[in-house]
């Protein structure tokens, strides 16, 4: 089996590249730089620049499933350009994909596309599964919806479609939780805001391995892509605090501090998704990681 990876030299795409490898399947990827062209076996690369609308459609050839994870990351200061790159890096994308197999006339049996929570509206109090409808109506609300929209063009040429949609993902070299540990780790940590609001969570090994499920085992519609207990803000930064034996000291970091450091993309911080994991469980798949302990302890420890 070969499938087709987007993003595969991300944080995750790195990992889910190592375990489709693992289970005997080859990678085709994409890459935006020529520098970065491997012509292995099992691994080849090939070029696109989705700006220009460029891409070398061999990347499809002998592909029966496409893996997207492509998209400018969140995790840097919104500019109105930088907002914009955010939505035109999911949706332009998928757009090129998308033209290119129908020109080429290629036949792609499932696209199996990465998504987020951040579509589900901020709640203390809901416990979201995928059956929800609501949209959040903040600016990450709208580019999900944007890019699940996109996404589901893929339909159109008869492929199935699978959106995972991601939660906080837990790795120990990128994303959020060398971050998060940075001031825990100099005695400066402290919850944000009431610190009651919601993380859904994932170990980044766990994750990658539900995208490699979810194409062996042809996965059609919304999942929600977290670890079966997600926890308050609080209960993230004691447990992190406890891993890396240091105090928590510090009263709780007000929002409008934050909004000084980060600008708008504070929210992220601040915002309460309490998210359900039982559709992919009900699905077959095992997580590795049930609780933040064992994830922490295992990137931390």
């Amino acid at each position: 089996m070969t499938v087709l990876i987007t993003g595969a030299t991300g944080l995750i795409g790195q990992e889910i590249v190592k375990q489709c490898h693992a289970k005997g399947i080859a990678v085709h990827y994409l890459t935006t730089s020529k520098s970065k062209l491997s012509t292995k076996e099992n691994y080849k690369g090939f070029y696109w620049n989705p700006n220009t609308n460029e891409i070398d459609p061999k990347c499809f050839e002998n592909v029966t499933a496409i893996i997207n994870m492509v998209g400018a990351s969140i995790s840097k200061r919104w500019t109105d350009s930088y907002k914009k790159a955010i939505l035109e890096s999911r949706t332009k994308t998928a757009q090129l994909l998308q033209d290119t197999i129908k020109k080429y006339n290629y036949k792609i049996n499932l696209v199996v596309s990465a998504s987020a929570i951040g579509i589900y509206p901020t709640s203390l109090t809901k416990y979201y599964q995928e059956t929800n409808t609501e949209i959040s109506e903040s600016f990450l609300g709208n580019v999900v919806d944007k890019w699940e929209t996109a996404v589901d063009g893929f339909k159109a040429l008869g492929c199935k479609v699978a959106k995972i949609r991601i939660g906080l993902v837990l790795a120990k070299d990128g994303g959020a939780l060398p971050e998060i540990v940075k001031p825990i780790k100099f005695g400066a940590g402290a919850a944000f805001g009431s610190g009651k609001q919601w993380q859904s969570w994932i170990h980044v090994k766990d994750l990658a391995s539900l995208f490699v499920y979810a194409v062996q085992n042809n996965f059609e519609g919304i999942y929600n892509g977290i670890a079966p207990n997600p926890v308050t803000n609080e209960e993230l930064t004691k447990a992190a605090a406890k891993v890396l034996h240091r105090p928590l000291i510090l009263p709780n970091i007000p929002k409008f501090a934050m909004k000084l450091v980060l600008g708008e993309m504070h929210i992220l911080l601040f915002e309460s998704q309490r998210v359900s994991s039982q559709k992919v469980e009900s699905e077959g798949f095992n997580f590795t990681y049930v609780n933040l302990r064992p994830a922490l302890d295992d990137l931390l420890g």
